[in-house]
């Protein structure tokens, strides 16, 4: 790969770094306004769930159907 390629994959990748966190921090405003007496804690858990329960993440947030892996 070259390194203009590397350099462009590296960018990317800080892009979507970047907007998960706007999104995690967006997600943790609309929870405290939604929940305003609950703790930090309780926070990071809901947190946690949206990261792990919500409608795809089941599959890795993949559109379709799952598959096996073909060699």
């Amino acid at each position: 790969m070259g390194d203009q390629r590397r350099e462009d994959a590296a960018a990317k990748l800080r892009t979507a770094f970047a907007m998960f966190d706007l999104g995690e921090s967006i997600m943790r405003q609309n929870l405290r306004r939604t929940y305003p007496g609950a703790s930090e804690d309780e926070i990071e858990a809901k947190i946690w769930a949206w990261l792990s329960e919500h409608p795809g993440a089941e599959y890795g947030d993949a559109q379709g159907k799952p598959r096996a892996l073909v060699k």
